[in-house]
């Protein structure tokens, strides 16, 4: 596995895992129609645009390190009583 694809399977590094599998089995077990598979999308996309703005405010507010790990992205997911994607 190279780095990049490692980088993109790390727990700590990427927040929307679960939603980007979701999405492939999606395609997989649709023959490759995107149109089935839209909201698998849509909810990767917010899931993504979420942790991204989590990210940009603890930069803002010199927080380190600014991508919560995955222990402490379930500790804020659970305060807020799940996904809010």
């Amino acid at each position: 596995m190279d780095n990049n694809t490692r980088k993109l399977r790390n727990q700590d590094i990427n927040p929307c895992i679960e939603e980007s599998d979701g999405s492939q089995r999606c395609l997989d077990a649709n023959n490759y129609d995107k149109s089935m598979c839209s909201a698998y999308f849509l909810t990767y996309k917010n899931c993504r645009k979420y942790w991204h703005n989590l990210m940009v405010q603890r930069r803002r507010e010199g927080v380190r390190p600014e991508m919560p790990t995955a222990e402490e992205r379930q500790e804020i997911l659970a305060g807020l009583g799940g996904k809010p994607y």
